[in-house]
């Protein structure tokens, strides 16, 4: 089925800035994007570079201080999430949007059983207890593909390995049906074999359930597998964004080239595997102009002074580049490192 127009989540101009002793912190500096309904989104981008602090933003959970919003809006269903107090947030989440985590071990309460850490939402948002709790947790095992799950409620997530528990944390955020669920680079800590059978979970599932995924990852491989459209993030920015085949097939931003080039593959066994050379800028220290000049191949003068704009390519496909667009305006061909 393919996602509806209107979106479900609309994040824009969204600004969080850290105050440190002596200087600020641009997290995420002017971050836009929408999630419709039915619809698997990615949020790309390299450590630091403002992914995870803009989800804790949709479910309010930026430390404030030192965090604060410093503008912005955040609209699900139409309502700007930015204005909700603590408890009107305490009934979204969990409840309307759930988030999986990066780290199951650290993010599951090590003290208490699997029953009990899953239906505790239930309770607080559905009011349900007893046997049918009970009934209710085992089927959330189950559709997370956990075996023996009426003997699992009893374990404590030590007693599960590292992709069981990262399942456990899925069936947690499912437990209330949310309207969408976002999923912090859910498979990092797992080995290879373990991380492709939770994305084909995470794939399985949002068709099933009909519901809106904003899945968070370092890694472009991963965005291949799963996404309808992609976002992709650089130094507190969004640099590229499109459906999926379009970033994969004709990519206009240096930064997004740059990952898909670093991408292993068949064609490129036993070679040396590019790599953007430098580092994300300290968002306290970010350079003036567009932020990926430092790195950047084609960097012009005008580059290191005017921050750029996204420039358009058709059918939803935005890139903040105008070097790039204005070569393939004049020549017809897209430049790409690859």
């Amino acid at each position: 089925m393919e996602p509806n127009d209107h979106p479900l989540i609309s994040v824009q101009d969204l600004k969080v800035y850290f105050q440190g002793d002596f200087e600020t912190a641009r997290a995420v500096d002017g971050v836009s994007f929408e999630v419709c309904p039915e619809e698997m989104v990615c949020l790309v981008g390299e450590s630091g570079c403002g992914k995870t602090v803009t989800a804790l933003s949709i479910l309010g959970l930026v430390a404030i201080p030192p965090g604060r919003i410093a503008g912005g809006k955040i609209l699900f269903k139409g309502e700007n999430l930015l204005d909700f107090s603590e408890s009107d947030f305490q009934k979204i989440r969990g409840n309307h949007i759930a988030m999986v985590f990066q780290e199951p071990l650290t993010s599951l309460n090590p003290v208490f059983t699997i029953e009990d850490q899953i239906g505790e939402a239930i309770k607080i948002h559905k009011h349900i207890e007893g046997e049918p709790l009970r009934e209710r947790c085992i089927q959330l095992l189950q559709d997370v593909g956990i075996p023996s799950a009426a003997e699992r409620l009893h374990d404590y997530p030590h007693q599960l390995s590292g992709g069981q528990r990262q399942r456990v944390m899925i069936a947690m955020a499912l437990a209330c049906d949310p309207d969408l669920i976002i999923a912090d680079e859910p498979t990092t800590a797992l080995d290879v074999t373990v991380q492709a059978q939770i994305l084909q979970l995470f794939r399985s599932l949002q068709k099933k359930r009909a519901m809106s995924v904003l899945y968070i990852t370092h890694d472009l491989g991963v965005v291949a597998n799963i996404a309808q459209r992609v976002y992709v993030m650089y130094a507190s920015v969004i640099v590229e964004q499109g459906k999926a085949g379009h970033i994969f097939s004709k990519a206009q931003h240096p930064y997004t080239q740059g990952l898909l080039a670093s991408l292993p593959t068949r064609s490129k066994r036993g070679k040396r595997l590019y790599s953007i050379p430098g580092t994300v800028p300290n968002p306290a220290h970010k350079p003036a102009g567009c932020p990926f000049h430092p790195r950047c191949p084609y960097a012009i003068e005008r580059c290191r002074s005017q921050f750029p704009e996204l420039c358009d390519y058709g059918d939803g496909h935005l890139a903040r580049c105008p070097v790039l667009f204005k070569r393939k305006q004049e020549t017809g061909k897209n430049i790409s490192q690859r």
